[in-house]
């Protein structure tokens, strides 16, 4: 599902800028300076190409794509995994763990999963709760330790989700001082014409400036807060993750199921968790 948000957004900040100078009797055409574009844009990409590998590249693409087309951790969300781990809780307690072996071991067969093709889709979820049940039918874990390797899992990977957001927030944090180098160079042609008259001088000035200024506004207006937009994501996935490592662990510390859902529930930031009623009925229904 595509958000609109960030295009409305680019598209407010190009016209409050552009509109306001305009209003003042600015002439655009002194602003549209592709070559002062190439110089910071262009410095910017190959910094960005410097710094980070080629696997990198890839996760940056895919992460500035996200920002148009996100995921969304929204209640339907939470309800469909805190129903998959209630039913698995459900069979461990009535059938013993064993009973879930197969279920873990191809889930893709299980007639648990089939009920919640979203999760079958989701290749890190679906190995985040098999890889975790998998442990629980190997050893006898305490349940503290439990929670450590969940923790440890979920931190490895949200490191490795910011990866992309750190590169991008880097390359907002450079523009402004390229927008001075490509402002420099400008000057520095600009002495080049010291013996043109004032209008031309002014102009040649004109130009070096807009370089300062396509650098703040880049990092400002665009870069920046895609890089915020980016972050915002990562903390909305690890939220997601701990919810299911909290109902694990509840599960593990001897909850009953209705129990260690209700832990997880409560971790589910507010305005996505669904209610107790709505919880309640959900698996009232799935324990028939």
């Amino acid at each position: 599902m595509i958000t609109m948000n960030a295009i409305i957004g680019a598209i407010v900040v190009l016209v409050s800028v552009i509109g306001g100078f305009l209003l003042e009797k600015g002439n655009l055409h002194v602003i549209i300076q592709p070559v002062e574009v190439l110089i910071i844009f262009g410095a910017a990409t190959g910094a960005l190409l410097i710094m980070s590998p080629f696997k990198l590249l890839k996760e940056v693409a895919k992460g500035i794509t996200g920002v148009i087309s996100p995921k969304h951790f929204d209640k339907k969300k939470y309800v469909e995994v805190l129903s998959l781990l209630y039913e698995i809780f459900n069979k461990m307690r009535k059938e013993g763990i064993i009973a879930i072996e197969s279920h873990v071991e191809e889930p893709d067969k299980s007639d648990i999963f089939k009920k919640f093709p979203a999760i079958l889709k989701n290749k890190r979820t679906l190995d985040f709760i098999c890889d975790s049940l998998k442990i629980l039918l190997s050893v006898d874990i305490p349940p503290h330790e439990f929670d450590n390797l969940l923790e440890v899992d979920i931190e490895a990977n949200t490191a490795e989700s910011s990866h992309p957001f750190h590169r991008v927030a880097k390359i907002a944090d450079s523009l402004p001082g390229l927008g001075i180098v490509a402002a420099v160079l400008g000057v520095v042609l600009t002495m080049g014409k010291i013996n043109e008259p004032p209008e031309v001088l002014g102009h040649s000035i004109g130009a070096a400036l807009v370089g300062t200024f396509l650098g703040v506004l880049g990092c400002y207006g665009f870069v920046g807060p895609l890089a915020t937009n980016m972050e915002h994501q990562i903390k909305e996935e690890e939220s997601y993750y701990q919810v299911i490592r909290i109902a694990l662990v509840s599960y593990v510390a001897r909850s009953i199921p209705q129990i260690a859902i209700e832990f997880a529930r409560r971790a589910i930031p507010e305005s996505e968790r669904p209610s107790f009623t709505e919880m309640e009925k959900i698996m009232k229904g799935k324990g028939k």
